[in-house]
């Protein structure tokens, strides 16, 4: 019954987004950005496809809008959290239908998550350009440092729970909250997520539907912030709202495992490569006229 309940949610929480996409997106209608509809849909499948796998979209598509120069680096934290917002809600409806884990456990962490995603884009929705570089820059070099930990089983844990109780549920909570607030920064909430349900000694599997539902929850709430601020790069997130979901269907369906050691690896390259990128245009001085 509980599990329903988040279901229903998730759908509202995905109308309710979409809405409020489409109606600002009307609004500007006749001042869009100068960017191609077909690049970034293209990012928006290639990101969602293997988010859907697990990888994660924030890096890839934050390096593809870099290497494809689709969005001003001031916008990427606003884009990546509207533009995925529905492709995400559409990844957990289908994770948690088809894997168990204990309702409270997941609840609890949906909540969380959602509420520091509220606070955080509140903040990151006003900062300035080199601040957001600088944010991004480190945030990505942590996103890859989890991956690689992971990958080379530094990170201990992993077990058969699908729940948590008492202390561990209470760490996982709050862990949770803030990975909801750096969100809105730009760094995936997967691969840290990922590594906290291995650390507190539940099964793998868990983590893919304790992951998507907190994104699920807190990319719709904290989209409404970007869009009420205007921080978002409106033609990319239309286009990869709409791209995103059809990659998530099939990468879901038709797609159900593919050799993802190498891929893991390249996707680390590419995450360190393009955190250093924004690292030095954030640390590069300013010329004073």
């Amino acid at each position: 019954m509980m599990i329903t309940i988040i279901w229903i949610v998730f759908v509202i929480l995905a109308v309710w987004i979409g809405v409020v996409l489409f109606l600002d997106y009307l609004k500007h209608r006749h001042a869009l950005e100068n960017n191609s509809w077909t690049k970034t849909g293209l990012i928006g499948f290639i990101g969602n496809f293997f988010d859907t796998l697990g990888i994660g979209s924030f890096a890839i598509e934050t390096a593809l809008f870099k290497f494809t120069r689709q969005s001003e680096d001031r916008l990427i934290p606003g884009t990546l959290n509207v533009a995925n917002a529905i492709p995400t809600v559409v990844q957990a409806i289908i994770f948690i239908q088809i894997v168990e884990v204990e309702p409270w456990t997941l609840i609890l962490m949906l909540v969380s998550s959602g509420i520091g995603a509220v606070l955080g884009a509140g903040i990151v929705s006003r900062l300035p350009e080199k601040k957001i570089r600088l944010t991004m820059g480190v945030a990505l070099l942590i996103t890859a440092g989890f991956m690689v930990a992971t990958k080379l089983n530094w990170i201990e844990g992993g077990g058969e729970a699908i729940g948590l109780e008492d202390s561990k549920l209470i760490l996982a909570v709050a862990v949770n909250f803030v990975l909801g607030a750096l969100m809105t920064a730009g760094i995936g909430l997967y691969a840290p997520c990922m590594a906290l349900v291995f650390a507190l000694g539940m099964s793998p599997k868990v983590a893919f539907p304790i992951m998507m539902g907190s994104c699920a929850v807190l990319m719709p709430m904290a989209s409404w912030k970007f869009v009420k601020e205007g921080a978002y790069n409106r033609r990319a997130s239309l286009a990869i709202a709409v791209t995103g979901v059809f990659a998530v269907l099939i990468a879901a369906f038709v797609v159900k495992s593919l050799p993802m050691d190498i891929l893991r690896w390249v996707v680390i390259g590419v995450i360190i490569y393009t955190s250093v990128i924004m690292l030095r245009a954030a640390l590069k001085p300013t010329n004073i006229v």
